[in-house]
């Protein structure tokens, strides 16, 4: 608090610090982990961040990754085409990768985060379709009936 000069907020500043407790404890795992940062950024942000996970561990593996020449796909791996979605672990215990559609990819990639862990599956495109339409796996917008994204 010695960058705050003003009484005022000094005070104000201290509220809040007490109050902090009451809210960290509900995430402190996510406090410790070196991926609670990632929980911090904007959504728009967290799926960017996914992909270059990916691509990193991907690449440090080995694997010949590298973008997208089109919005179809987010990587070329060894070639094939991927799209790669994104989760971290939610308050009730489950990864939770949305947005996925029918666009020109082989496989989805999807990496789940958790504070000190990660889950990761790949998930042929003709698996994704057969789950999304018996219902295994839930369109996003429009309910059971929605066909844009699941």
């Amino acid at each position: 608090m010695s960058r705050i000069s003003d009484p005022d907020v000094k005070l104000l500043a201290t509220f809040a610090a007490e109050l902090h407790a009451d809210y960290v404890a509900e995430d402190d795992d996510w406090t410790c982990s070196p991926f609670g940062w990632i929980k911090t950024r904007p959504s728009r942000q967290v799926g960017v961040i996914g992909e270059k996970l990916i691509a990193g561990f991907l690449a440090a593996k080995g694997f010949d990754v590298t973008r997208s020449p089109d919005s179809q796909a987010d990587r070329l791996i060894n070639g094939k085409r991927s799209e790669v979605k994104f989760s971290t672990l939610w308050k009730e215990g489950f990864y939770k990768f949305q947005q996925l559609r029918n666009q020109n990819y082989d496989f989805a990639v999807c990496l789940g985060i958790s504070p000190f862990d990660a889950h990761c599956w790949v998930i042929p495109k003709s698996t994704v379709l057969e789950q999304w339409k018996k219902g295994g796996i839930e369109s996003q917008h429009g309910g059971r009936a929605g066909t844009d994204t699941a």
